[in-house]
């Protein structure tokens, strides 16, 4: 069977899969970017960690290519520029270097514009032309397509909306020092940073009050805002509310059909999606108010930005 292979390198989690050309993922893993300080014994993971999911395989597999999503990835140099989220810093010679161990055709490209490119060939944005897929993980990521092309820009950088400042008030630096980027509010380390912001702002009462930030966990913030506790409400309204105005700017750039977001934050829920939506429609300009979609990704769940990265693989087949 022709598979391709995905791979979705984050901030904090690599993730591997053998994607089909229906956008089925037939073998996936993951392993711990942040374990590897040299980036070869990066790749030699990723190379090993590619022959344990054919090894899993109980029919024989022709891996037909290897599509890799990453942060700050240009699509033209094969390169990671500069990645806050990654502790490989300059210019990191990705595909050259993973070429060397793999023997096969190749592309890399943002993190988000992989993901949106996955959503046009397997997901819900089938049939779409303008659209905008937005990460929200460690970071904030984003992937713009208008009349039917990918936006990569001059080098591929295109679509790095969350470091647009949104000159909010108390300024926090994004990881590549953009004061007050977006990023640094809506993503899941921003959502941590907002837990931490709103018991200084606020008096009430809270379990978060006797944990240390590097102890917070996503799901503990979820689990929180469903029994009610007024620090965790008041952080998942903050974040939807600045997300909003972000989308709502976005718009008018290029007046997209939908947003599709993907990523660890949305596992939060109504707690993120409520607000977001009544917010989002009361930050619109009037021309575009009720015509702009709020949809979650249609792809495979966990296994998004594995498929979206094979998807650079499958889209040229």
């Amino acid at each position: 069977m022709d598979l391709a292979i995905g791979i979705d390198i984050g901030g904090t989690k690599t993730k591997i899969g053998l994607v089909d050309q229906q956008g089925e993922c037939h073998e996936h893993m993951f392993f711990r970017t942040q374990e590897f300080e040299n980036l070869d014994d990066f790749l030699d993971k990723i190379k090993n960690s590619i022959e344990e999911l054919k090894g899993r395989l109980k029919f024989p597999v022709n891996c037909i290519g290897c599509g890799i999503g990453a942060p700050n990835a240009s699509s033209r140099k094969g390169t990671i520029e500069n990645a806050a989220n990654l502790k490989w810093k300059g210019s990191v010679p990705l595909l050259e270097k993973l070429k060397e161990r793999l023997n096969m055709p190749m592309r890399l490209m943002n993190d988000a514009s992989a993901a949106a490119l996955g959503e046009l060939v397997f997901g819900n944005a089938k049939g779409m032309s303008d659209f905008i897929v937005l990460t929200l993980g460690t970071g904030l990521g984003a992937g713009i397509v208008a009349n039917g092309k990918l936006i990569e820009g001059l080098d591929g950088f295109a679509g790095e909306l969350g470091h647009v400042s949104m000159t909010l008030g108390d300024g926090r630096l994004t990881g590549l020092g953009v004061r007050g980027g977006l990023e640094a509010y809506v993503s899941a380390t921003g959502l941590k940073r907002t837990i931490v912001y709103m018991q200084s702002k606020y008096m009430d009462p809270s379990r978060f009050r006797d944990i240390a930030m590097n102890d917070l966990h996503g799901e503990d913030i979820t689990k929180a805002a469903e029994e009610g506790d007024p620090i965790a409400l008041k952080a998942f309204d903050y974040t939807a509310d600045i997300l909003a105005l972000a989308m709502a700017n976005f718009t008018a750039f290029s007046q997209p059909e939908a947003f599709f977001l993907m990523g660890g934050l949305l596992n939060s829920g109504k707690w993120i999606m409520e607000p977001l939506e009544k917010y989002f429609e009361k930050y619109l300009l009037e021309v575009y108010k009720g015509k702009v979609k709020i949809l979650t990704s249609g792809m495979d769940g966990k296994n998004a930005a594995i498929c979206g990265a094979a998807a650079l693989i499958w889209e040229v087949q």
